[in-house]
């Protein structure tokens, strides 16, 4: 492809990304950020207009949760939404299905025009894990999702495989089930709140962790911490040094 096209490309791309997102949060009102009302509102609202017609608010979801990674968005907001949405069930099953399709479009656009400042940026800090990836890209970029990715930012960790040329394949069924434990608690967080909003009057931040609908998944969330630093030393410590 043509350098100056791929320039011109990947310009307009992220004039998408900043336009997209200025889209997004143009709606909220910074005003009443600190007025508990204003989000109960908005849970009413919110639950009144996906109960109206579930399916197509699906539809809606998913694509927009593959435009959103496919635009560097963060993972947890999405899924946090995704839960109050649909709750813990069909929210893990729409948004584990939209973020690994979105993260594969991200991992394709990367290979094409941003593939120079990935290999900058994390060729040398991830050297010694290249050869591991290559050896089995499917097991190891399993663990890799199951891990949180060790540590790396989500968009990050999408752009990953640009330094060993992942097939596509592997890319999206590593990342689906690699995703499910932590996308399952990140969303039952969401259905949580979405609970808590609906039933309170007041917001108390001790009265928020202690309801069971938040306490258990959060601690599911620190279990999950913990194995996954264990399967971090276990196949990916000392890979780098």
């Amino acid at each position: 492809m043509n350098k100056n096209l791929k320039i011109f490309l990947g310009i307009s791309y992220l004039l998408i990304l900043f336009a997209f997102l200025y889209l997004i949060f143009i709606g909220i009102d910074l005003n009443r950020l600190g007025d508990f009302s204003y989000y109960k509102e908005i849970q009413t609202d919110l639950g009144k207009y996906v109960s109206e017609n579930l399916v197509i608010n699906l539809v809606y979801f998913f694509f927009f949760a593959i435009i959103w990674v496919a635009l560097l968005g963060f993972g947890s907001p999405i899924l946090i939404i995704s839960g109050i949405l649909f709750g813990q069930w069909v929210g893990t099953l729409i948004s584990v299905i939209s973020i690994s399709l979105g993260a594969v479009l991200l991992y394709t656009i990367g290979i094409f025009f941003f593939s120079d400042l990935v290999k900058t940026l994390l060729e040398k800090k991830f050297k010694g894990y290249i050869e591991l990836f290559q050896k089995n890209e499917f097991f190891y970029f399993f663990i890799y999702r199951l891990t949180g990715g060790l540590g790396v930012p989500f968009a990050l960790q999408n752009l990953l495989p640009v330094l060993f040329n992942m097939k596509k394949t592997n890319y999206f069924l590593a990342s689906l089930f690699g995703f499910i434990p932590s996308m399952f608690v990140m969303n039952t967080i969401g259905a949580g709140l979405n609970t808590y909003l609906a039933q309170a009057q007041t917001f108390s931040i001790i009265n928020l962790l202690l309801t069971k609908e938040i306490f258990l998944p959060l601690t599911l969330f620190f279990i999950l911490m913990i194995f996954s630093l264990i399967m971090k030393k276990k196949f990916f410590d000392d890979r780098n040094k």
